[in-house]
């Protein structure tokens, strides 16, 4: 008998849950699409494969004239600490008019990195899950826009002893007078 109940509580349950999820799935919204964001994702992902760069690579891409090295942390965490000459377009502020009035050609070569990136600073990179890495949103959003000449620095470096270089923006604007 506790079987057979166990399992008409199991059944009806069950029926909720999947009745829940239907209708959470039909509420429409034109300005959210799942379905496209995922194939968006597949398809930057495969793009992304062959856009990794090494310490090395992006020291010396950086270098390039017309370089965009671009940061997409919080302001505050920019502040702290960045990569020198790096902007600053905070996530949440990526769109279509950001992205035209900061880089107007989508040919633009454009270098990311993001707070798993960098050990030994956790002020200024604080960790975050690696499924939820700056690195993986802003790529795809950046795709997404239609920029195709982004490159991504690959791997996890100690903010202290790495080839780029790290700076404040207090640091960078007193560099800035002193020049």
């Amino acid at each position: 008998m506790k079987i057979k109940l166990a399992a008409t509580l199991l059944v009806l349950l069950s029926a909720t849950l999947i009745a829940g999820a239907q209708k959470a799935v039909d509420i429409p919204n034109p300005a959210i699409d799942m379905k496209g964001f995922l194939a968006v994702a597949d398809e930057a992902a495969i793009h992304r494969a062959k856009h990794r760069l090494t310490e090395d690579e992006f020291v010396r891409m950086s270098k390039e004239p017309g370089v965009i090295v671009l940061d997409a942390r919080s302001k505050q965490r920019f502040d702290e600490l960045h990569v020198k000459g790096a902007v600053n377009l905070s996530f949440p502020d990526i769109t279509e008019d950001s992205l035209s009035t900061m880089f107007p050609d989508k040919n633009t070569k454009i270098l990311i990195y993001c707070n798993n990136n960098f050990t030994n600073a956790l002020e200024a990179f604080p960790r975050k899950i690696a499924t939820a890495s700056l690195n993986l949103s802003t790529y795809i959003s950046l795709y997404s826009y239609g920029y195709r000449n982004v490159y991504e620095l690959g791997p996890l470096l100690d903010a202290k002893a790495t080839k780029i270089e790290l700076v404040s923006t207090k640091q960078e604007n007193l560099l800035a007078k002193l020049n």
